[in-house]
């Protein structure tokens, strides 16, 4: 029995197959353009399988509200071509099979629960920090949601005191999106991330910001492991600093196991997006 995922991220689609228990057989990936080029891709890879349903975690923003007329769709995201895109309607015209559909943070955080670094816990928070900044949250074993989805990657933050960039969100210019995200590291220092891996301040500025959100994720969520993910974050030098900043901001009022174990990169590396949107695909199945 087979099930299908798509990770939809800003830069690539990752499409698999896989079983019931999120083990993944067969895999692709194909940029994101725009909706006319890029779907087709994705539907030409399922077709050869029988699947009993298919597993969407999506950038965002995304309706999730089953009840609401533009469920299923991606909304105002800011992505050339995806706004008011009907995305669920799209594979299920195509490929007639349930689909879960939820975003790409939240099936990351679903990922790593079941079968990742929170594995065994009852709750998770997973935030990426690369071309945007969001997060996803399982509490008892569910994915928060309410009126929507969490929007965590948007909230705002106390600015670096030399930090004098104006901010890249183009809602919010500096929100925590706007700061720490990996196009905003690029216009501060006129650099990609990855090539200032040797500049200490560049990675102190970002462990200010990250630091403080998980700082206000904790109190608010008080999620049993907090994984950290995206291609920033392959800068690995930050956890520690980004640890070190969450005990000085929290100043032991919140008792948390030691920091090193707490605040972690995700165990299934690249792949907690696309294993947890196969496990939303195995749920719609029923």
């Amino acid at each position: 029995m087979l099930f299908g995922s798509i990770e939809a991220g800003g830069t690539k689609f990752v499409c698999s197959v896989g079983d019931r228990e999120g083990n993944i057989e067969a895999r692709a990936s194909f940029p994101t353009t725009v909706p006319e080029e890029t779907m087709p891709q994705v539907i030409e890879f399922f077709k050869p399988y029988t699947l009993k349903g298919i597993g969407i975690g999506s950038f965002g923003p995304i309706d999730i509200n089953p009840n609401s007329p533009t469920y299923g769709f991606i909304t105002s995201t800011p992505k050339p071509g995806w706004r008011n895109y009907p995305f669920v309607q799209a594979i299920k015209e195509q490929l007639n099979v349930p689909v879960g559909f939820n975003t790409d943070v939240n099936a990351a955080a679903l990922g790593e629960l079941r079968k990742g670094a929170a594995q065994g816990l009852d709750s998770c928070l997973y935030i990426t920090v690369g071309t945007g900044i969001g997060a996803g949250a399982v509490v008892q074993g569910k994915l928060v949601q309410g009126l929507s989805h969490p929007e965590m990657g948007h909230i705002l933050v106390r600015r670096h005191p030399e930090d004098h960039y104006a901010g890249k969100c183009p809602y919010h210019k500096d929100c925590l999106e706007g700061l720490a995200a990996g196009p905003a590291i690029e216009e501060r220092w006129g650099k990609k991330g990855m090539d200032l891996a040797e500049k200490p301040e560049v990675w102190e500025m970002e462990a200010h910001y990250i630091a403080q959100a998980l700082a206000q994720y904790i109190l608010i969520l008080s999620p049993e492991k907090i994984i950290l993910g995206g291609g920033v974050m392959k800068q690995t030098q930050l956890y520690p600093l980004i640890q070190q900043k969450v005990a000085d901001i929290l100043n032991q009022y919140v008792e948390l196991p030691d920091l090193a174990s707490y605040i972690v990169p995700p165990g299934l590396g690249d792949n907690a997006g696309i294993t947890g949107a196969l496990l939303l695909g195995v749920e719609a199945a029923g």
